[in-house]
C-alpha cells in the first residue's frame, strides 16, 4: 500500500521512495478500479446532439489518449478527452462496450 507525503507524493510502502523512484518494485503501482467501466449516452447541454461518455477508467492521462484514439478510430467518429472520461461522438454504447469487453476490461452500459 503506497503512502502519501507532501514532499515528494506517493511513497512505496516497502522501500519508502517516492513511487516514481521506487527500487524494490515488489508491487504494481497502479490504479485500483473502484468497478466496472462505465459508457453512458448524455445529450445535454449539446445542442440536443448524443454523445457517448466512458468513464472510471484505471488508466493514467496518457494511456487514456491512447485509448480514446484507437475507439475514435475503429469506430470512425471524433471525440476527445473530458476531464477523467473519453467522450465519443454519436450514440455508440454497444460498439464501445464490445470493443472495451474485447480489450480485458470489465465495463458495462449505464443509464437508460
Amino acid at each position: 500500500m503506497a503512502v502519501y507525503s507532501t514532499d515528494v507524493g506517493r511513497l512505496c510502502s516497502t522501500c519508502n521512495q517516492a513511487v516514481n523512484a521506487c527500487t524494490c518494485k515488489a508491487t504494481a503501482h497502479s490504479v485500483i478500479p473502484s468497478g466496472p467501466i462505465r459508457i453512458r449516452r448524455e445529450s445535454k447541454g449539446r445542442g440536443g446532439k448524443p454523445v457517448t461518455l466512458i468513464s472510471g477508467l484505471p488508466l493514467a492521462s496518457e494511456a487514456k489518449a491512447v485509448l480514446a484514439k484507437t475507439l475514435r478510430k475503429q469506430l470512425g467518429v471524433g471525440g476527445s478527452l473530458d476531464g477523467d472520461d473519453i467522450l465519443l461522438q454519436g450514440d455508440h454504447r454497444p460498439s464501445v462496450l464490445k470493443l472495451l469487453q474485447k480489450a480485458g476490461y470489465e465495463a458495462k452500459i449505464s443509464g437508460g
